[in-house]
């Protein structure tokens, strides 16, 4: 969900005449999703959007998935997966289906063209670093904790910032993300009892306008494969915009937790909603407060997803084993929970401070090849006593 919000300089009226200095027409384009009907942003370039010069295949973009092997329960320790390259190239792929791919990338370069992501919405958590999120309709800071959230047909590139290590995890989805409804009135707004608003939302909040020529290229991935075009002009020639669809940052620090007497099952924690996973967010807040609570989760089965758990600080106290990066995911069909010692362990507990990105698929994820190198071959067996 995002809100009305317009940057530079924009007509009167849209669709309507919108001349540049010499006398010449703005190149209006109408960016949105759901064929019309959904939201969308009305952007105004100097250049047609539509002059390619010249586009190549740059690659297929195949995952290798491992061989299925017995359903059990699994840790990947991320934090020492291959680094280097810009935002996109170091991306490793852990886990994913076809609704959605999970990433881990450790970048240690600017990317040096822009990229779009044409078949869903991309989200980026930045557990570690600080840069610029550089796109078409403006620039938007980013730091630890961010999350950006990124609409498919909005060209991007990362621009860390110099002697500033980077650490992600990319959600890349096949459709759409947003709030869940639950935290919206029929007017779109959100309601009082939802644990983020309007006001923790980052919209971009500098527009960069180029007037250049040259050679530009712009990455597209669709369809299967990366594609990419030259462009003749500078692709961030945009003057002006206004309307819903517009990538913007929300920090995990802003996500107020939702607490009870006892035990609040996961969807307390929903940050996103996406086409056949959501988001979730755990932050530090205060246990349960019935007397006899027990505040570590309660043994559960994912008999229609499966549970993806991305660490990021902090002492997981249902968890042992776990370090900084960690990722474990618990597939459906069979149960898991707090390991040994720490279900008992958390009676009396007041607080947690543990911070982690969870997400849950209604689809079976299939594990990479290159999360093999990563992974932690003790892990099924670590509920034994």
């Amino acid at each position: 969900m995002t809100y009305y919000y317009r940057l530079g300089r924009i007509p009167h009226k849209r669709h309507t005449q919108f001349r540049q200095a010499d006398g010449s027409l703005h190149h209006e384009e109408v960016m949105g999703i759901h064929g019309f009907a959904g939201i969308q942003s009305i952007l105004y370039h100097l250049r047609p959007p539509t002059r390619v010069q010249r586009m190549e295949t740059l690659h297929r973009d195949p995952v290798d998935y491992e061989a299925q092997g017995p359903l059990r329960h699994r840790h990947f320790r991320t934090a020492g997966a291959p680094a280097g390259g810009d935002a996109v190239e170091a991306r490793v792929p852990v886990a994913g289906n076809s609704d959605v791919m999970l990433y881990v990338a450790q970048p240690d370069r600017p990317m040096s063209y822009w990229y779009k992501h044409s078949a869903g919405d991309d989200v980026l958590f930045i557990h570690d670093g600080e840069g610029v999120l550089e796109t078409q309709v403006g620039l938007l800071r980013y730091h630890p904790g961010d999350y950006l959230v990124i609409p498919t047909g909005v060209l991007w590139r990362v621009i860390p910032d110099r002697g500033s290590p980077q650490r992600h995890l990319v959600i890349e989805a096949v459709g759409h993300i947003e709030p869940p409804k639950r935290y919206l009135n029929r007017y779109g707004q959100f309601l009082e009892h939802s644990p983020y608003c309007e006001r923790d939302i980052r919209p971009p909040d500098e527009l960069l306008t180029v007037d250049e020529t040259g050679e530009y290229e712009v990455r597209v991935k669709a369809r299967g494969q990366i594609t990419r075009f030259i462009y003749g002009h500078h692709p961030l020639d945009v003057v002006g915009w206004d309307g819903h669809l517009w990538p913007y940052a929300f920090n995990i620090a802003d996500f107020e937790p939702i607490v009870g007497r006892v035990h609040q099952p996961p969807p307390v924690h929903q940050t996103f909603d996406g086409p056949g996973f959501v988001v979730c967010s755990f932050v530090p807040r205060l246990f349960d407060f019935h007397p006899d609570a027990i505040p570590a989760p309660y043994n559960h089965s994912n008999v229609d997803s499966d549970e993806v758990l991305y660490y990021v600080e902090g002492d997981f106290m249902s968890r042992k084993g776990i370090e900084r990066a960690s990722i474990t995911v618990h597939p459906n069909g069979i149960p898991h929970g707090p390991h040994p010692g720490t279900y008992e362990g958390s009676i009396g507990k007041r607080e947690t401070r543990e911070l982690a990105v969870m997400v849950d698929t209604f689809r079976p994820l299939r594990i990479t090849a290159a999360a093999q190198d990563m992974e932690d071959d003790r892990y099924p067996f670590s509920w034994l006593e």
